[in-house]
């Protein structure tokens, strides 16, 4: 019997500790030897691995970040795919991968599965934009921080009568904007699923200070377009080619004071929404997820991602993991929008 990697790739998310917690304990419970591949992809790149067992993985459970480290590296923009990794598999006796990671791995998983490596996917993003599954892991946390950001916010902004804008994360997925926005009772919510016209947006704010409450709370995703007129700095890049996001509040702000004439300031959450400790929710999900895709490597069940299905998990195609991110559908932006002002 070979041995089973697992990897973490992409973005850092509450509850990666306790995927690979998840992976190792079944792996250990089945007699499948686990590797850890260091720095997502850039590990199977240059052979950078460790020796997992359940006594290396006692204590994670709650821990943000990822034991295994994470990177942006890809294997076929940074490498040519299989051929590779080739090197590592053969080293470490490599038969099978679990890649943990959001969309953008996955698609490089689905790659390498179509050259002939067996995959399993475990779907990872606050954004909760991945297709095939119902909920992933980290996103209940970031909602939470973005939520009692929001509480906070409000207090302050009642205080001293301002317009508050809080950018939340989301790449361009309004998930986060919206939960986050109902829970803390924002009376604003901009997310990119949903064009926006600043002018209506200005209206509301200025009904609900007319009506005596002189102050107000808008939750904007940072994939939403600027209003018109007012620049973003959204075109950087960041090391690996990928389009750094945020900051979009700001040209919200200047517009919606320069309309309003009432005092704006912006708070961008950034990444405190990806660190720290997973709530518990998440950490129930993510060590279901581990088990889960453990048990389906290691039943021959691979070239798919775990999805959840409800209370349910089961296989996905990687192809349809992939096909699209996942929208805010209409129905749910609708129901935000009846509290509005």
């Amino acid at each position: 019997m070979g041995v089973l990697g697992v990897l973490t790739a992409g973005g850092d998310c509450p509850g990666l500790n306790a995927v690979i917690r998840g992976v190792v304990a079944r792996c250990e419970e089945r007699g499948k030897e686990v590797v850890g591949i260091l720095n997502g992809w850039e590990g199977l790149l240059e052979d950078r691995t460790v020796m997992l067992d359940r006594d290396k993985v006692r204590g994670i459970l709650g821990r943000g970040g990822t034991i295994l480290g994470t990177s942006r590296m890809d294997p076929y923009v940074h490498g040519d795919g299989l051929a590779s990794c080739q090197e590592t598999l053969s080293r470490n006796g490599i038969d099978q991968v679990i890649v943990i990671g959001g969309d953008g791995t996955l698609r490089s998983a689905m790659e390498l599965a179509s050259e002939g490596l067996e995959i399993v996917g475990v779907p990872k993003t606050i954004d909760n934009d991945i297709c095939g599954t119902d909920i992933t892991f980290g996103f209940h946390t970031a909602v939470q921080i973005a939520t009692d950001a929001v509480d906070r916010l409000a207090t302050t902004a009642e205080a001293h009568n301002r317009i508050i804008i809080v950018e939340v994360m989301g790449r361009t997925r309004g998930w986060i904007a919206t939960f986050a926005g109902l829970a803390g009772g924002a009376d604003y919510i901009l997310i990119p699923e949903v064009a926006y016209d600043i002018n209506h947006v200005v209206d509301v704010l200025r009904s609900r200070h007319r009506s005596g409450h002189r102050y107000s709370i808008v939750v904007v995703a940072e994939g939403i377009a600027p209003p018109a007129g007012y620049e973003s700095a959204r075109t950087k890049k960041d090391a690996f080619g990928f389009d750094r996001l945020g900051g979009v509040g700001y040209p919200v702000a200047a517009a919606i004071e320069d309309l309003t004439q009432f005092e704006t300031r912006v708070t961008v959450l950034g990444h405190v929404q990806r660190g720290g400790t997973p709530v518990a929710s998440d950490r129930v999900l993510a060590s279901r997820l581990g088990v889960t895709a453990a048990d389906f490597a290691l039943d021959g069940l691979t070239n798919v991602m775990v999805g959840v299905r409800g209370t349910e998990m089961m296989p996905v195609p990687l192809s349809e993991a992939t096909a699209e991110t996942r929208g805010v559908p209409d129905n749910l932006y609708a129901i935000a929008q009846t509290f509005f002002g």
